[in-house]
């Protein structure tokens, strides 16, 4: 069996959607003799951020000359980019092969396609001698697939509204499903604030874990305009100061967890800083330049996500500016919409062609108000927008993983082997 179909199988899978459990994945796992038990790890949960404080951890590690692997969702380009060790991607080989050696277990249990490809993570990670991974939650917590590993500590970046249907509709609810990761006798740290965090504390006494929190730190983030954000805190491993080269206020956030988790692990001062400066994520606030044109690339996919966005590119003072922006029809469209608007001069709507759940670009158009112009592919939408700007300007790309992943390629003059190549 050629691996393409076996990736044509695991791509259809997407369409049964998420099935809270662990069952599954913990049969998965024990069907290919547990990998997850041959390397340490971190689990890294919560409504946004996880994904950046995932890649600043791991760059960190990488400078400690830690052999590391980090596990992320959904991917931009490369499907290989879910599983980085050392800094590089897997080779195709070894990815498919890890898939055709559980696609019959998998068939058999019955697993959802996250459950498989956190499977796949787990036994690339094994079988190449990685010491610690660092592992992203896909969605939630307690019944999220990388929950069934038994991690050194967990981080739970902040809690907001997203996903509702599936986490609850407030943020306590979802709160509780967040904290699912905390571990008896072990460390959690958190970025929450308010109700969430009262929720998190409560949850943490129930476990038995030691939470520490932003809010405990004494904690100083100061931006750096496009050259990133620089932290000084204070946590009970000590005072540290670093500069991350990811773009916000909400970034300095994100790299403050990394630090003390890279403190907590045994890192020194000075590893930390020359890793935490080594941070790439791409799709996070990244330029990058196109016809003589700058477009800004986020992922931003929720209200609270979208808001943080928009903040930090009127502190960049290049709003207002074009917007191409596509959501998932689960969204709080609004919102997102609300939020974004204020930095948007005009409004090209599109929809992420791969995404399984997008809105139709009519529905989403309907929450602007300002100029919208109505595109049905990010091809198109991008060829709208040269037309509609000049030379030297600067735009801005948000609202959806999936379109940041449909555009970058374009932008980057590279051929995207993502889920067309199987779909």
């Amino acid at each position: 069996m050629t691996s393409n179909s076996d990736f044509a199988w695991l791509f259809a899978r997407q369409r049964f959607g998420v099935q809270p459990g662990l069952s599954r994945i913990a049969a998965l796992l024990a069907a290919l003799a547990n990998p997850e038990r041959r390397f340490e790890s971190v689990l890294v949960g919560g409504t946004n951020g996880k994904g950046s404080t995932s890649a600043a951890l791991y760059a960190i590690l990488l400078a400690a000359g830690r052999r590391a692997g980090l596990f992320t969702s959904p991917h931009l380009t490369s499907f290989r980019e879910r599983f980085l060790v050392g800094g590089e991607m897997l080779p195709d080989e070894a990815v498919a092969a890890a898939l055709a050696r559980l696609r019959g277990p998998a068939e058999e249990i019955g697993a959802t396609f996250f459950e498989i490809v956190t499977a796949i993570g787990c036994l690339l990670f094994a079988e190449a001698g990685v010491e610690l991974a660092v592992m992203e939650v896909g969605l939630g917590g307690r019944f999220d697939a990388t929950n069934v590993l038994d991690p050194r500590l967990s981080v739970i970046t902040g809690v907001s509204l997203d996903h509702t249907e599936i986490l609850g509709d407030t943020v306590e609810q979802i709160a509780v499903e967040k904290a699912g990761i905390m571990r008896t006798g072990k460390l959690c740290l958190s970025g929450a604030e308010g109700g969430a965090l009262a929720v998190l504390q409560d949850q943490a006494k129930a476990f038995g874990t030691t939470l520490l929190t932003l809010a405990e730190l004494a904690l100083t983030i100061c931006p750096k305009g496009w050259r990133g954000v620089a932290v000084t805190l204070t946590s009970p491993w000590g005072e540290l100061s670093a500069s991350s080269p990811l773009i916000g206020t909400h970034q300095g956030r994100n790299a403050a967890l990394a630090m003390v988790a890279a403190q907590a692990l045994g890192i020194d001062a000075a590893t930390i800083q020359r890793g935490l400066a080594q941070t790439r994520w791409p799709g996070r606030l990244e330029p990058l330049s196109y016809q003589e044109r700058t477009f800004l690339l986020d992922g931003a996919h929720n209200p609270e996500g979208a808001i943080r966005l928009a903040e930090t590119v009127q502190a960049l003072q290049v709003a207002p500016l074009p917007l191409i922006v596509a959501a998932s029809a689960d969204k709080d469209l609004a919102a997102i919409a609300a939020a974004l608007g204020r930095v948007a001069s005009q409004v090209i709507v599109t929809r992420a062609r791969l995404s399984p759940r997008y809105c139709d670009p009519s529905t989403l158009a309907a929450h602007f108000t300002v100029p919208v112009t109505i595109s049905q592919s990010p091809a198109e939408a991008l060829t709208q927008a040269l037309r509609l700007t000049a030379p030297g300007d600067t735009l801005l790309v948000a609202g959806s993983l999936y379109l940041v992943g449909e555009l970058r390629p374009l932008l980057l003059g590279v051929p995207g082997e993502g889920w067309e190549r199987w779909q």
